[in-house]
């Protein structure tokens, strides 16, 4: 996008991420998202850094656009995380669900940009004293773990971008060129897109999560965990989120157990499946490139049907 600082920061034709959704967020879906002229980017929260150095690898030879690695702190334990990074040669990293301190320094010692991932203003102007490039400012309508107090993006971004003139991509109730007007009214910089990643012709998940969010209506997702312990997030209704909305789990990472089970073996009641509330707006299954273009298509047409006023 002609004059996008984000695009012109990262390298990219579109103000467009991918979010970096475990086990998902891997080579095949994230190198369609950067061939399509947005960023597509490398998940650590599975834990499994061997196979994501080869998703990397992969990366290389899948595409020759910019991409980037995502380091979620409360899931990643390894002690080295920041010299693995490095040593893949990554240019671009987000950090999320922890500290923004504990890795920021480093990384831009070593020359990379870094953003930081904030569910509220306290979180961004933690992460702002901490000396990173930019923000993720990820309201409470997305899918995946949340803070607890949950802000919605219509309030959020624009209270984030009073307090800083840093880059600002907007995540949560993302999907299309509408939002993404939005979005940039708002005061963010380019949008990160979860749900409608999840749900693309590319992503690895079974068909039968991809059919329960085309199915989805806009209220079919439930905010479990709300008094802990552990995060809360936001999923996809089913029989066991319904159950667990009402009954909260003690141990709301045990209910994830068998993830693998619901994302690849299509059980959609083993396990939660992350989703945000766009999910109600998706009505079908679409390849990555096909989206960008129609997000890229909606956002002029929605701009150009603007007031001149």
């Amino acid at each position: 996008m002609k004059g996008n600082r984000l695009c012109a920061m990262l390298g990219i034709e579109r103000p467009i991420i991918q979010a970096p959704m475990g086990w998902i967020a891997r080579s095949q879906l994230a190198s369609a998202v950067s061939n399509a002229g947005g960023l597509g980017i490398i998940e650590t929260s599975s834990g499994e850094l061997d196979a994501i150095r080869g998703e990397i690898a992969r990366m290389r030879e899948l595409t020759d656009r910019p991409f980037g690695v995502n380091i979620a702190q409360a899931f990643v334990r390894d002690p080295d995380i920041v010299t693995f990074i490095i040593d893949q040669g990554v240019r671009f990293v987000t950090t999320s669900a922890g500290d923004p301190n504990r890795y920021c320094a480093d990384l831009k010692a070593a020359g990379l940009t870094v953003f930081h991932v904030v569910p509220n203003l306290a979180g961004a102007l933690k992460a702002l004293e901490a000396g990173v490039d930019g923000l993720v400012v990820e309201g409470g309508e997305g899918g995946g773990f949340k803070n607890a107090r949950d802000v919605s993006s219509m309030v959020l971004i624009p209270l984030v971008r009073s307090v800083t003139d840093k880059p600002i991509v907007a995540a949560g109730g993302m999907l299309c060129g509408r939002t993404l007007a939005a979005a940039l009214a708002l005061g963010a910089d380019g949008i990160q897109l979860g749900t409608r990643m999840v749900s693309a012709a590319e992503s690895p998940v079974h068909a039968n999560w991809k059919d329960g969010i085309v199915a989805a209506k806009e209220t079919d997702t439930v905010f479990l965990n709300r008094q802990g312990p552990g995060p809360a997030l936001r999923a996809l209704r089913t029989e066991r989120t319904t159950r667990l909305e009402l009954e909260p789990s003690g141990n709301i990472f045990g209910e994830m157990a068998r993830a693998k089970e619901l994302y690849f073996g299509g059980d959609m009641e083993a396990a939660i499946a992350l989703t945000g509330q766009v999910a109600g707006r998706i009505g079908s299954v679409r390849p990555v490139k096909e989206i960008l273009d129609g997000i890229m298509a909606e956002y002029a047409e929605a701009v150009s049907a603007l007031p001149a006023a």
